[in-house]
């Protein structure tokens, strides 16, 4: 084994001109959820363990795209969604269209550790929450001031907003045809800010978590690849992945199983399997993804002009990072 590693991200596909106070507090709140999962690890705890309490924190957190501070739906609401998977055996839960459970990445672990199904959604996984007796507030606790401006720009431009934390002097609302497109259809802006955390421990276990709020304005009832097992999020025996950025080209490349799939099948090395997903998985999308080896190796890849990610091992290497 070659010890434990960490890597947690919170998007793929950052504004250019990102003002630098808004770039540090993105480092710091990276920098934070890594030091917690990295004290998780050294107390020996389950890799499966330690995704959850990052996420956790992550969600707790308005300043990503995940749980409070999540983007808004054409209707203003919030609809959130999460996944999680253990490696050694593949066990997985996933959850979609929550709107009062605070955490939704320990609603999914609970899908996977206490009923028979591996993915509940909408009314049926609230109640499920409500059964198991998790936190849940009003949708109003998820919605900022900042979501709410934008997605008034949103509308007024009639588009779909990745970041919805953009200044709104860019390309937003500004009648300037953008070359990025979801599906064929134009796009003003591309940064989401899913998040997400994987970890291989001392045993050589992996574990993925993903969370997010999906699109600024999106339609209600969309469900990204955030929540969908092989799309945003994979862990088996070899690997854990979590992907972020454009939803719909991730379920179209399964991004997260493909690198488990080259790394068993072709004997590609983490960081190998990582470039060739990226460079040949993702046709025409923007995204980017965080992964680990059961071999205690970290890698992450992106194709759009930045990811907010960090990533620690054992060894002592830590790495807090936005740009190329």
């Amino acid at each position: 084994m070659g010890g434990w590693a960490i890597a947690v991200h919170g998007g793929a596909g950052v504004d250019p001109n990102l003002p630098l106070e808004r770039q540090e507090e993105a480092k710091q709140l990276l920098t934070r959820c890594l030091n917690l999962g990295i004290s998780a690890l050294r107390s020996n705890l389950p890799a499966i363990d330690v995704v959850e309490l990052v996420v956790r924190e992550l969600e707790t957190d308005p300043l990503f795209n995940s749980g409070r501070g999540s983007a808004l739906t054409e209707k203003g609401t919030v609809e959130m969604e999460a996944s999680i998977m253990d490696g050694p055996k593949r066990r997985c839960g996933a959850v979609s269209g929550l709107t009062t459970v605070k955490n939704p990445i320990s609603l999914a672990r609970l899908v996977m550790d206490k009923s028979p199904h591996s993915y509940l959604a909408f009314s049926g996984a609230e109640q499920f929450a409500r059964q198991q007796g998790v936190e849940v507030v009003d949708n109003e606790y998820f919605i900022t001031p900042d979501n709410v401006g934008m997605l008034k720009l949103a509308k007024e431009a009639n588009t779909i907003l990745f970041d919805y934390r953009i200044p709104t002097n860019g390309t937003c609302g500004s009648g300037v045809e953008s070359p990025l497109k979801m599906n064929g259809l134009p796009l003003s802006v591309y940064a989401p800010e899913t998040v997400g955390c994987v970890v291989v421990d001392g045993e050589g276990r992996c574990a993925a978590a993903t969370s997010t709020g999906g699109l600024m304005n999106k339609m209600t009832g969309r469900i990204g690849d955030s929540p969908l097992i092989g799309a945003g999020t994979y862990a088996c025996e070899v690997c854990g992945v979590s992907c972020t950025g454009e939803g719909e080209a991730i379920i179209r490349g399964t991004l997260a199983r493909e690198v488990a799939a080259v790394m068993e099948y072709r004997g590609l090395e983490l960081q190998q399997a990582v470039d060739f997903v990226i460079r040949q998985r993702l046709d025409e999308g923007m995204a980017g993804l965080i992964a680990v080896s059961s071999k205690g190796e970290v890698a992450y890849g992106f194709n759009c002009n930045g990811m907010f990610r960090g990533c620690a091992t054992q060894d002592g290497f830590m790495e807090v990072g936005i740009w190329e």
